[in-house]
């Protein structure tokens, strides 16, 4: 039996992946760490926390007591735990340096002690912003917020582990995902909640601001495929080759949900707003045989579906966020 330690577990991503092993992989044993900070929610797993296969343990990733205690028990590490609105990390970075890069070297140690085997999941948003291409596995990073510039440097690290440690490691760094169990101060999940209250959406600057959408299934896939047949110390990019801009995507959703579209409201962009995210994931679908199976519209009716009937979500968002922070600078803050 392999015995897999996956971190943030009871966040949107690594709850629906750790679902998927158990449903899909019985011959996996999971240890799930987290924290259970913003973003994570207990219920995410409920149905699955008495399984003699599934364990989870209460901490933080930079506790290295903790984690080279589960690193020593396990076979592969999946590192999904990070800090990772960009709103809230513009407001304040410090807790972003803490988990997404600090975070990551506490892990890396046990990882290096005990030559395990760790997947760590990134961001298309270390690219930054991109006027035409789709950035591959060998773009510079360019980030752009304290929240990508953290998991910038965090890929950086793992790739000093893989050449100065030898480090059985690879990254993977996804576009934009939705589907159910995100958090509700995400821009498709607080669209929803909000129209189903016929409320204000907000939404930055033009809202011609480009994202290439991901149902979270897809990247759970293309995440099982790295850790079975992923080549090792390669970065693999995920994409499913939806882009949309923001305000093509509201409208979308409001018309699913057959709501006006005057429930859109405009409010100022925030500071260092990237215009495009794009990845070229040839590679992948190449070398490892991965192809997205979601459309864009089926996620969308399915996201859609599964918020509307599970409506305490919106007790997790911040009323602030939720809304739209309203960026005014004040000095060097906003």
């Amino acid at each position: 039996m392999t015995k897999m330690l996956v971190t943030g577990g009871l966040g949107f991503i690594g709850s629906n992946f750790i679902e998927k092993i158990i449903q899909e992989k019985p011959e996996f044993q999971i240890i799930n760490i987290d924290a259970k900070l913003i973003g994570s929610n207990s219920k995410n797993l409920s149905k699955i926390r008495n399984l003699k296969k599934y364990e989870f343990v209460n901490s933080n990733i930079t506790n290295k007591n903790i984690i080279e205690k589960m690193v020593k028990k396990v076979d592969v590490v999946v590192n999904f735990a990070a800090e990772t609105h960009v709103d809230r990390s513009i407001i304040n970075p410090e807790p972003f340096l803490k988990s997404n890069f600090y975070g990551v070297y506490t892990i890396l140690e046990s990882v290096k002690k005990f030559k395990k085997k760790i997947i760590q999941i990134s961001t298309d948003e270390v690219f930054g912003s991109l006027k035409t291409k789709s950035a591959n596995e060998n773009f510079s990073l360019n980030p752009s917020n304290p929240y990508s510039a953290s998991k910038g440097a965090a890929e950086l690290l793992v790739e000093s582990y893989i050449k100065t440690y030898d480090c059985d490691a690879n990254i993977t760094r996804c576009t934009n995902n939705y589907g159910p169990k995100q958090s509700p101060e995400k821009l498709i999940p607080k669209a929803i909640m909000l129209a189903e209250k016929n409320q204000k959406i907000p939404i930055y600057g033009s809202g011609k601001n480009i994202r290439d959408w991901i149902f979270v299934n897809d990247h759970c896939d293309a995440i099982l495929k790295v850790i079975l047949d992923g080549k090792r110390g390669e970065s693999y990019n995920i994409s499913s080759n939806n882009e949309v801009n923001n305000l093509k995507l509201i409208k979308k959703i409001l018309k699913i949900m057959d709501k006006p579209v005057d429930l859109i409201q405009h409010v100022n962009d925030r500071p260092g707003h990237d215009f495009r995210y794009s990845l070229n994931s040839s590679k992948i679908k190449k070398e490892l045989k991965w192809q997205s199976k979601y459309n864009y519209e089926q996620g969308l009716i399915e996201t859609i579906k599964w918020y509307q009937d599970n409506k305490e979500w919106s007790k997790m968002a911040s009323p602030k966020l939720l809304k739209g922070h309203k960026w005014k600078k004040e000095g060097n803050k906003f």
